[in-house]
Protein backbone atom coordinates (compact mmCIF):
# COMPACT_ATOMS: atom_id res chain seq x y z
CA UNK A 1 0.00 0.00 0.00
CA UNK A 2 1.35 3.49 -0.83
CA UNK A 3 2.60 5.53 2.13
CA UNK A 4 0.26 8.08 3.73
CA UNK A 5 0.87 11.53 2.20
CA UNK A 6 0.28 14.84 3.99
CA UNK A 7 -3.30 15.98 3.42
CA UNK A 8 -3.98 19.59 2.53
CA UNK A 9 -7.55 20.91 2.50
CA UNK A 10 -8.14 23.82 0.13
CA UNK A 11 -11.27 25.99 0.38
CA UNK A 12 -12.00 27.86 -2.85
CA UNK A 13 -12.90 31.50 -2.26
CA UNK A 14 -13.29 34.01 -5.07
CA UNK A 15 -12.00 37.40 -3.91
CA UNK A 16 -14.29 38.82 -1.25
CA UNK A 17 -16.88 36.01 -1.57
CA UNK A 18 -18.12 35.59 2.00
CA UNK A 19 -20.21 32.48 1.39
CA UNK A 20 -17.08 30.36 0.89
CA UNK A 21 -16.85 30.51 4.69
CA UNK A 22 -19.75 28.06 4.63
CA UNK A 23 -17.26 25.33 3.66
CA UNK A 24 -15.25 25.74 6.84
CA UNK A 25 -17.57 23.46 8.85
CA UNK A 26 -17.13 20.58 6.42
CA UNK A 27 -13.41 21.26 6.02
CA UNK A 28 -12.99 21.02 9.80
CA UNK A 29 -14.97 17.80 9.83
CA UNK A 30 -12.82 16.20 7.13
CA UNK A 31 -9.71 17.34 8.98
CA UNK A 32 -10.94 15.82 12.24
CA UNK A 33 -11.88 12.45 10.75
CA UNK A 34 -8.65 12.13 8.75
CA UNK A 35 -6.57 13.09 11.78
CA UNK A 36 -8.29 10.29 13.67
CA UNK A 37 -6.81 7.97 11.06
CA UNK A 38 -3.31 9.31 11.60
CA UNK A 39 -3.07 11.76 8.70
CA UNK A 40 -1.25 15.08 8.87
CA UNK A 41 -3.90 17.59 7.76
CA UNK A 42 -3.87 21.36 7.20
CA UNK A 43 -6.39 23.87 5.77
CA UNK A 44 -5.95 27.01 3.64
CA UNK A 45 -7.92 29.23 1.27
CA UNK A 46 -7.21 28.88 -2.47
CA UNK A 47 -3.69 27.56 -1.92
CA UNK A 48 -2.70 24.06 -3.01
CA UNK A 49 0.38 22.16 -1.89
CA UNK A 50 2.80 20.48 -4.27
CA UNK A 51 4.01 18.07 -1.58
CA UNK A 52 0.57 16.87 -0.40
CA UNK A 53 -2.72 15.33 -1.47
CA UNK A 54 -5.11 18.25 -1.88
CA UNK A 55 -8.78 17.92 -0.90
CA UNK A 56 -10.63 20.78 -2.60
CA UNK A 57 -13.92 22.28 -1.40
CA UNK A 58 -15.96 24.66 -3.56
CA UNK A 59 -14.46 23.91 -6.96
CA UNK A 60 -17.80 24.90 -8.54
CA UNK A 61 -16.87 28.51 -7.70
CA UNK A 62 -13.92 28.24 -10.09
CA UNK A 63 -10.89 25.99 -10.28
CA UNK A 64 -8.17 26.35 -12.95
CA UNK A 65 -8.15 22.94 -14.59
CA UNK A 66 -4.41 23.16 -15.37
CA UNK A 67 -3.74 22.92 -11.63
CA UNK A 68 -4.43 19.19 -11.83
CA UNK A 69 -1.24 18.73 -13.85
CA UNK A 70 0.94 19.94 -10.98
CA UNK A 71 -1.13 19.06 -7.91
CA UNK A 72 -2.68 15.79 -6.73
CA UNK A 73 -6.34 16.59 -5.97
CA UNK A 74 -9.55 15.02 -4.72
CA UNK A 75 -12.63 17.24 -5.13
CA UNK A 76 -15.41 17.37 -2.53
CA UNK A 77 -18.89 17.76 -3.99
CA UNK A 78 -21.46 19.22 -1.59
CA UNK A 79 -23.86 20.26 -4.35
CA UNK A 80 -27.07 18.50 -5.36
CA UNK A 81 -26.39 16.88 -8.73
CA UNK A 82 -28.76 15.70 -11.39
CA UNK A 83 -32.32 16.62 -12.33
CA UNK A 84 -33.88 19.18 -10.00
CA UNK A 85 -30.53 19.94 -8.36
CA UNK A 86 -28.24 22.93 -8.40
CA UNK A 87 -27.48 24.78 -11.63
CA UNK A 88 -23.75 24.18 -11.87
CA UNK A 89 -21.14 25.47 -14.34
CA UNK A 90 -20.35 23.03 -17.18
CA UNK A 91 -16.65 23.32 -16.31
CA UNK A 92 -17.37 21.97 -12.83
CA UNK A 93 -19.37 19.03 -14.14
CA UNK A 94 -16.53 18.31 -16.56
CA UNK A 95 -14.11 18.42 -13.64
CA UNK A 96 -16.18 15.93 -11.63
CA UNK A 97 -16.40 13.64 -14.64
CA UNK A 98 -12.63 13.25 -14.86
CA UNK A 99 -11.29 13.71 -11.33
CA UNK A 100 -11.40 11.77 -8.04
CA UNK A 101 -14.38 12.89 -5.93
CA UNK A 102 -15.66 12.69 -2.37
CA UNK A 103 -19.45 13.13 -2.34
CA UNK A 104 -21.66 13.55 0.72
CA UNK A 105 -24.81 11.87 -0.58
CA UNK A 106 -25.21 8.50 -2.33
CA UNK A 107 -28.21 9.94 -4.21
CA UNK A 108 -25.70 11.97 -6.23
CA UNK A 109 -23.98 8.83 -7.51
CA UNK A 110 -26.16 8.39 -10.64
CA UNK A 111 -24.69 11.69 -11.88
CA UNK A 112 -21.29 9.98 -12.17
CA UNK A 113 -20.34 7.41 -14.77
CA UNK A 114 -21.25 3.86 -13.79
CA UNK A 115 -18.50 1.74 -12.32
CA UNK A 116 -16.25 4.57 -11.22
CA UNK A 117 -13.95 3.55 -8.38
CA UNK A 118 -12.67 7.05 -7.64
CA UNK A 119 -15.88 8.44 -6.08
CA UNK A 120 -16.04 8.02 -2.29
CA UNK A 121 -19.24 8.66 -0.31
CA UNK A 122 -18.41 10.34 2.99
CA UNK A 123 -21.31 11.41 5.26
CA UNK A 124 -21.21 14.40 7.60
CA UNK A 125 -22.30 13.17 11.03
CA UNK A 126 -21.50 13.91 14.68
CA UNK A 127 -18.59 16.29 15.35
CA UNK A 128 -17.40 15.69 18.94
CA UNK A 129 -15.31 18.88 19.00
CA UNK A 130 -18.50 20.97 18.64
CA UNK A 131 -20.26 19.58 21.70
CA UNK A 132 -20.52 22.45 24.23
CA UNK A 133 -18.98 21.98 27.65
CA UNK A 134 -21.88 23.87 29.20
CA UNK A 135 -25.08 24.41 27.27
CA UNK A 136 -28.22 26.39 28.02
CA UNK A 137 -31.13 24.06 28.86
CA UNK A 138 -33.51 23.91 25.90
CA UNK A 139 -36.38 25.31 27.95
CA UNK A 140 -34.38 28.46 28.82
CA UNK A 141 -33.05 29.32 25.39
CA UNK A 142 -34.09 32.81 24.22
CA UNK A 143 -34.59 31.97 20.52
CA UNK A 144 -37.59 29.76 19.84
CA UNK A 145 -36.91 28.86 16.21
CA UNK A 146 -33.91 29.68 14.02
CA UNK A 147 -33.66 29.29 10.27
CA UNK A 148 -30.25 29.38 8.56
CA UNK A 149 -29.75 29.53 4.81
CA UNK A 150 -31.11 31.01 1.62
CA UNK A 151 -34.86 31.49 1.26
CA UNK A 152 -36.64 30.65 -1.99
CA UNK A 153 -40.36 30.54 -2.70
CA UNK A 154 -40.88 27.05 -1.29
CA UNK A 155 -38.97 27.74 1.90
CA UNK A 156 -40.70 31.09 2.31
CA UNK A 157 -44.12 29.43 2.12
CA UNK A 158 -43.06 26.82 4.69
CA UNK A 159 -41.75 29.46 7.12
CA UNK A 160 -44.89 31.57 6.64
CA UNK A 161 -47.05 28.63 7.69
CA UNK A 162 -44.97 28.19 10.85
CA UNK A 163 -45.22 31.87 11.73
CA UNK A 164 -48.99 31.73 11.09
CA UNK A 165 -49.12 29.33 14.05
CA UNK A 166 -48.14 32.26 16.27
CA UNK A 167 -44.41 31.56 16.35
CA UNK A 168 -41.49 33.78 15.42
CA UNK A 169 -38.72 32.42 13.21
CA UNK A 170 -35.37 34.17 13.69
CA UNK A 171 -33.16 34.69 10.63
CA UNK A 172 -29.87 36.49 10.09
CA UNK A 173 -29.94 39.87 8.37
CA UNK A 174 -26.56 39.14 6.75
CA UNK A 175 -24.18 36.23 6.20
CA UNK A 176 -22.76 34.69 9.37
CA UNK A 177 -20.51 31.65 9.55
CA UNK A 178 -18.27 29.87 12.00
CA UNK A 179 -18.28 30.76 15.68
CA UNK A 180 -20.28 33.94 15.02
CA UNK A 181 -23.18 31.89 13.63
CA UNK A 182 -22.80 29.10 16.19
CA UNK A 183 -23.30 31.62 19.01
CA UNK A 184 -26.95 31.88 17.86
CA UNK A 185 -27.46 28.18 17.17
CA UNK A 186 -26.70 27.27 20.79
CA UNK A 187 -29.30 29.82 21.94
CA UNK A 188 -32.13 28.28 19.87
CA UNK A 189 -34.68 25.78 21.11
CA UNK A 190 -34.58 24.32 17.61
CA UNK A 191 -33.26 24.99 14.11
CA UNK A 192 -35.61 24.60 11.15
CA UNK A 193 -34.67 22.70 7.99
CA UNK A 194 -36.42 22.47 4.63
CA UNK A 195 -35.28 21.47 1.11
CA UNK A 196 -34.17 24.17 -1.32
CA UNK A 197 -34.02 22.25 -4.60
CA UNK A 198 -36.60 20.02 -6.21
CA UNK A 199 -34.09 17.17 -5.95
CA UNK A 200 -34.56 17.37 -2.15
CA UNK A 201 -31.25 15.99 -1.00
CA UNK A 202 -31.23 16.12 2.79
CA UNK A 203 -29.25 19.13 4.10
CA UNK A 204 -26.79 16.90 5.91
CA UNK A 205 -24.10 19.53 6.48
CA UNK A 206 -26.36 22.05 8.23
CA UNK A 207 -28.31 19.51 10.27
CA UNK A 208 -25.28 17.56 11.51
CA UNK A 209 -23.59 20.77 12.59
CA UNK A 210 -26.59 21.93 14.63
CA UNK A 211 -27.07 18.53 16.27
CA UNK A 212 -23.37 18.40 17.14
CA UNK A 213 -23.79 21.77 18.87
CA UNK A 214 -26.58 20.26 20.98
CA UNK A 215 -29.49 22.01 19.26
CA UNK A 216 -32.50 19.98 18.04
CA UNK A 217 -33.49 20.19 14.38
CA UNK A 218 -37.05 20.25 13.06
CA UNK A 219 -37.16 19.26 9.42
CA UNK A 220 -39.82 19.07 6.77
CA UNK A 221 -40.11 15.47 5.61
CA UNK A 222 -39.95 15.94 1.86
CA UNK A 223 -41.23 12.92 -0.10
CA UNK A 224 -37.89 12.52 -1.89
CA UNK A 225 -35.79 12.66 1.30
CA UNK A 226 -33.50 9.69 1.81
CA UNK A 227 -31.43 10.82 4.81
CA UNK A 228 -28.53 8.89 6.25
CA UNK A 229 -29.73 6.41 8.89
CA UNK A 230 -28.08 8.50 11.63
CA UNK A 231 -30.69 11.23 11.12
CA UNK A 232 -33.81 9.07 11.25
CA UNK A 233 -34.03 9.11 15.06
CA UNK A 234 -32.11 12.36 15.56
CA UNK A 235 -34.40 14.83 13.77
CA UNK A 236 -37.97 15.95 14.51
CA UNK A 237 -39.63 15.08 11.19
CA UNK A 238 -42.73 17.07 10.26
CA UNK A 239 -44.91 15.97 7.36
CA UNK A 240 -46.59 18.66 5.32
CA UNK A 241 -50.08 17.69 6.45
CA UNK A 242 -49.13 17.74 10.13
CA UNK A 243 -47.21 21.03 10.22
CA UNK A 244 -49.83 23.19 11.91
CA UNK A 245 -50.66 20.53 14.49
CA UNK A 246 -47.01 20.05 15.42
CA UNK A 247 -46.22 23.75 15.88
CA UNK A 248 -49.44 24.55 17.75
CA UNK A 249 -49.65 21.54 20.08
CA UNK A 250 -46.22 19.82 20.32
CA UNK A 251 -43.42 22.37 19.89
CA UNK A 252 -41.88 23.76 23.11
CA UNK A 253 -43.78 21.29 25.33
CA UNK A 254 -42.01 19.20 27.99
CA UNK A 255 -42.36 16.21 25.69
CA UNK A 256 -40.67 18.12 22.85
CA UNK A 257 -37.72 19.12 25.03
CA UNK A 258 -37.29 15.58 26.29
CA UNK A 259 -37.40 14.22 22.75
CA UNK A 260 -34.94 16.92 21.62
CA UNK A 261 -32.39 15.93 24.23
CA UNK A 262 -32.82 12.25 23.33
CA UNK A 263 -32.40 13.04 19.60
CA UNK A 264 -29.17 14.97 20.20
CA UNK A 265 -27.84 12.17 22.36
CA UNK A 266 -28.74 9.54 19.76
CA UNK A 267 -26.88 11.49 17.09
CA UNK A 268 -23.69 11.37 19.15
CA UNK A 269 -23.47 7.64 18.49
CA UNK A 270 -23.04 8.18 14.73
CA UNK A 271 -19.49 7.54 13.54
CA UNK A 272 -18.50 7.56 9.83
CA UNK A 273 -14.91 6.47 10.42
CA UNK A 274 -15.11 3.56 7.94
CA UNK A 275 -16.16 5.90 5.14
CA UNK A 276 -13.25 8.24 5.88
CA UNK A 277 -10.84 5.31 5.99
CA UNK A 278 -11.99 4.48 2.45
CA UNK A 279 -11.48 8.13 1.47
CA UNK A 280 -7.96 8.02 2.89
CA UNK A 281 -7.23 4.93 0.80
CA UNK A 282 -8.41 6.85 -2.27
CA UNK A 283 -6.14 9.77 -1.30
CA UNK A 284 -3.17 7.43 -1.04
CA UNK A 285 -3.80 6.00 -4.49
CA UNK A 286 -4.40 9.41 -6.12
CA UNK A 287 -1.22 10.83 -4.60
CA UNK A 288 0.87 7.85 -5.71
CA UNK A 289 -0.54 7.84 -9.25
CA UNK A 290 -0.09 11.57 -9.64
CA UNK A 291 3.50 11.42 -8.42
CA UNK A 292 4.27 8.75 -11.01
CA UNK A 293 2.97 10.82 -13.94
CA UNK A 294 3.79 14.37 -12.85
CA UNK A 295 6.20 16.08 -15.21
CA UNK A 296 9.79 16.21 -14.03
CA UNK A 297 11.72 19.44 -13.74
CA UNK A 298 10.91 22.78 -12.12
CA UNK A 299 7.76 24.78 -12.73
CA UNK A 300 8.40 27.76 -14.98
CA UNK A 301 5.47 30.10 -14.33
CA UNK A 302 4.11 32.35 -17.04
CA UNK A 303 2.13 34.76 -14.82
CA UNK A 304 3.13 36.59 -11.64
CA UNK A 305 0.86 38.19 -9.07
CA UNK A 306 2.59 40.76 -6.87
CA UNK A 307 0.89 40.39 -3.51
CA UNK A 308 -0.88 37.54 -1.81
CA UNK A 309 -3.37 37.43 1.07
CA UNK A 310 -6.85 38.19 -0.26
CA UNK A 311 -5.42 38.81 -3.75
CA UNK A 312 -4.01 35.29 -4.18
CA UNK A 313 -4.47 34.01 -7.74
CA UNK A 314 -4.47 30.31 -8.48
CA UNK A 315 -2.22 28.95 -11.24
CA UNK A 316 -0.08 32.11 -10.97
CA UNK A 317 3.16 32.60 -9.06
CA UNK A 318 2.11 34.73 -6.09
CA UNK A 319 4.95 36.80 -4.61
CA UNK A 320 4.93 38.76 -1.38
CA UNK A 321 7.52 40.16 0.99
CA UNK A 322 5.93 38.67 4.15
CA UNK A 323 5.17 35.03 4.94
CA UNK A 324 1.92 35.82 6.81
CA UNK A 325 0.31 36.62 3.43
CA UNK A 326 0.97 32.95 2.52
CA UNK A 327 2.55 33.61 -0.88
CA UNK A 328 3.96 30.90 -3.10
CA UNK A 329 7.35 32.49 -2.68
CA UNK A 330 8.63 35.22 -0.36
CA UNK A 331 10.50 37.49 -2.78
CA UNK A 332 10.95 41.26 -2.87
CA UNK A 333 11.20 42.50 -6.44
CA UNK A 334 12.08 45.89 -5.00
CA UNK A 335 15.55 44.47 -4.28
CA UNK A 336 18.29 43.48 -6.75
CA UNK A 337 17.37 40.20 -8.45
CA UNK A 338 19.77 37.59 -9.78
CA UNK A 339 18.37 35.65 -12.73
CA UNK A 340 17.92 32.83 -13.35
CA UNK A 341 16.39 32.19 -9.91
CA UNK A 342 15.84 28.62 -8.74
CA UNK A 343 13.64 28.20 -5.66
CA UNK A 344 11.38 25.67 -4.01
CA UNK A 345 8.55 25.58 -1.49
CA UNK A 346 5.80 23.27 -0.23
CA UNK A 347 3.09 25.15 -2.13
CA UNK A 348 4.75 25.22 -5.56
CA UNK A 349 7.57 22.69 -5.43
CA UNK A 350 10.72 23.48 -7.46
CA UNK A 351 10.43 26.52 -9.73
CA UNK A 352 12.65 28.48 -12.08
CA UNK A 353 12.41 32.16 -13.00
CA UNK A 354 14.35 33.31 -16.03
CA UNK A 355 14.71 36.59 -17.86
CA UNK A 356 12.05 37.12 -20.53
CA UNK A 357 9.91 34.17 -19.39
CA UNK A 358 6.77 35.88 -18.03
CA UNK A 359 3.80 36.84 -20.19
CA UNK A 360 1.85 38.85 -17.60
CA UNK A 361 2.44 40.53 -14.24
CA UNK A 362 -0.31 41.92 -12.03
CA UNK A 363 0.11 44.44 -9.20
CA UNK A 364 -3.13 45.34 -7.44
CA UNK A 365 -2.53 48.22 -4.99
CA UNK A 366 1.13 47.30 -4.52
CA UNK A 367 3.28 50.02 -6.09
CA UNK A 368 2.26 52.68 -3.58
CA UNK A 369 3.90 50.56 -0.85
CA UNK A 370 7.27 49.90 -2.55
CA UNK A 371 10.22 51.98 -1.27
CA UNK A 372 12.45 51.34 -4.31
CA UNK A 373 9.98 51.43 -7.17
CA UNK A 374 12.64 51.89 -9.86
CA UNK A 375 14.23 48.56 -8.92
CA UNK A 376 10.86 46.78 -8.93
CA UNK A 377 9.94 48.16 -12.35
CA UNK A 378 13.38 47.16 -13.69
CA UNK A 379 13.00 43.61 -12.40
CA UNK A 380 9.52 43.35 -13.92
CA UNK A 381 10.82 44.59 -17.27
CA UNK A 382 13.55 41.93 -17.17
CA UNK A 383 11.16 39.13 -16.27
CA UNK A 384 8.60 39.94 -18.96
CA UNK A 385 8.91 38.53 -22.45
CA UNK A 386 8.84 40.95 -25.37
CA UNK A 387 5.21 42.05 -25.70
CA UNK A 388 4.46 40.89 -22.15
CA UNK A 389 2.05 43.01 -20.12
CA UNK A 390 2.09 44.59 -16.67
CA UNK A 391 -1.36 45.31 -15.20
CA UNK A 392 -1.34 47.90 -12.41
CA UNK A 393 -3.96 49.40 -10.10
CA UNK A 394 -3.01 52.16 -7.67
CA UNK A 395 -4.89 54.80 -5.67
CA UNK A 396 -5.31 58.09 -7.51
CA UNK A 397 -3.37 60.96 -5.98
CA UNK A 398 -6.39 63.24 -5.48
CA UNK A 399 -8.60 60.57 -3.89
CA UNK A 400 -8.81 59.93 -0.13
CA UNK A 401 -7.73 56.34 -0.80
CA UNK A 402 -4.26 57.61 -1.78
CA UNK A 403 -3.17 58.19 1.80
CA UNK A 404 -5.63 56.27 3.98
CA UNK A 405 -3.22 53.32 4.36
CA UNK A 406 -0.36 54.16 6.77
CA UNK A 407 2.01 51.93 4.77
CA UNK A 408 1.72 54.07 1.60
CA UNK A 409 5.04 55.71 0.69
CA UNK A 410 3.89 57.63 -2.38
CA UNK A 411 0.86 58.94 -4.25
CA UNK A 412 0.52 58.47 -7.99
CA UNK A 413 -1.05 60.47 -10.81
CA UNK A 414 -1.17 60.59 -14.59
CA UNK A 415 2.52 61.54 -14.85
CA UNK A 416 3.80 58.72 -12.63
CA UNK A 417 4.45 56.46 -15.64
CA UNK A 418 6.58 58.74 -17.78
CA UNK A 419 9.93 57.42 -16.51
CA UNK A 420 8.98 53.87 -17.53
CA UNK A 421 7.72 54.86 -20.98
CA UNK A 422 9.31 58.07 -22.35
CA UNK A 423 12.24 58.73 -20.02
CA UNK A 424 13.32 55.10 -19.65
CA UNK A 425 17.00 56.02 -20.04
CA UNK A 426 16.94 57.70 -16.60
CA UNK A 427 16.55 54.21 -15.13
CA UNK A 428 19.50 52.74 -17.06
CA UNK A 429 17.23 50.91 -19.52
CA UNK A 430 18.44 50.60 -23.10
CA UNK A 431 17.06 47.70 -25.17
CA UNK A 432 13.52 47.69 -23.76
CA UNK A 433 11.03 50.05 -22.18
CA UNK A 434 7.33 50.05 -21.36
CA UNK A 435 4.66 51.51 -23.58
CA UNK A 436 1.26 52.57 -22.30
CA UNK A 437 -1.30 50.10 -23.67
CA UNK A 438 -4.20 51.32 -21.53
CA UNK A 439 -4.94 54.02 -18.97
CA UNK A 440 -8.21 54.57 -17.12
CA UNK A 441 -9.84 55.65 -13.88
CA UNK A 442 -11.84 53.55 -11.42
CA UNK A 443 -14.25 54.76 -8.76
CA UNK A 444 -14.42 53.43 -5.18
CA UNK A 445 -16.54 50.50 -6.39
CA UNK A 446 -13.81 49.63 -8.94
CA UNK A 447 -16.01 50.66 -11.88
CA UNK A 448 -14.67 52.65 -14.82
CA UNK A 449 -15.32 56.37 -14.41
CA UNK A 450 -14.12 59.83 -15.33
CA UNK A 451 -11.33 61.65 -13.54
CA UNK A 452 -13.79 63.62 -11.40
CA UNK A 453 -14.94 60.42 -9.62
CA UNK A 454 -11.60 58.60 -9.68
CA UNK A 455 -10.42 56.71 -6.62
CA UNK A 456 -7.93 54.52 -8.49
CA UNK A 457 -5.95 54.46 -11.70
CA UNK A 458 -5.74 51.36 -13.89
CA UNK A 459 -2.74 51.03 -16.19
CA UNK A 460 -1.59 48.37 -18.63
CA UNK A 461 2.07 48.62 -19.63
CA UNK A 462 3.60 46.50 -22.39
CA UNK A 463 7.28 45.58 -22.79
CA UNK A 464 8.49 46.87 -26.13
CA UNK A 465 11.91 47.10 -27.83
CA UNK A 466 13.36 50.57 -28.00
CA UNK A 467 13.72 52.15 -31.44
CA UNK A 468 17.05 53.12 -32.98
CA UNK A 469 16.27 56.76 -32.27
CA UNK A 470 15.42 55.96 -28.63
CA UNK A 471 18.70 54.07 -28.20
CA UNK A 472 20.55 57.03 -29.62
CA UNK A 473 18.86 59.23 -27.04
CA UNK A 474 19.80 56.77 -24.31
CA UNK A 475 23.46 56.79 -25.39
CA UNK A 476 23.36 60.58 -25.32
CA UNK A 477 21.77 60.90 -21.89
CA UNK A 478 23.28 57.96 -19.96
CA UNK A 479 26.71 58.02 -18.34
CA UNK A 480 27.44 54.53 -19.66
CA UNK A 481 28.91 54.48 -23.18
CA UNK A 482 27.77 50.92 -23.99
CA UNK A 483 30.70 50.25 -26.34
CA UNK A 484 31.73 46.71 -27.25
CA UNK A 485 35.11 45.59 -25.86
CA UNK A 486 36.72 45.05 -29.31
CA UNK A 487 39.05 42.35 -28.06
CA UNK A 488 42.43 42.20 -29.78
CA UNK A 489 43.11 38.83 -31.34
CA UNK A 490 46.33 37.18 -30.07
CA UNK A 491 47.90 37.24 -33.54
CA UNK A 492 47.37 40.97 -33.84
CA UNK A 493 49.23 41.91 -30.62
CA UNK A 494 52.56 43.74 -31.03
CA UNK A 495 53.85 43.69 -27.44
Amino acid sequence: MPSLPPIHICVQQPAGYVHSLGFLDQARYFRYQLRRLGAEVGIAKNRLRHDALNIVFGAHLGFPIEQRERFACVFVNLEQLGEGGAALPPAYLELLAGAPVADYDPLNLPAYAAGRRDVAVVPLLFAPYLKPQDSIPLEERPIDLLFIGSVNECRRAWLDRIEACGLSVAQFDGPLYGAERDAFIVQAKAVLNAPFYASSRFEQARVSHCLSLGTPVISERAPQYRPHAAFEDSVHWVADAGLERFFTTEFATPAFFAAGRAAVQAFEASDPIDAYAALLDLCRAVHANHGARRAAGPWQPRRINLGSGKDYKQAWLNLDIVERAQPDLVLDLGQPLDLPLAASGPRVGPLLLTEGSIEHIRANNVLEHVPDLATLMTNCLRLLEEGGSFQIEVPYEHAPAAWQDPTHVRAMNEQSWIYYTDWFWYLGWFEYRFEMAYFGYLDSAMKECGVEAAAFMQVLLRKTPTTLRERTTARTMQAELRLPEDEVAPGDRRN
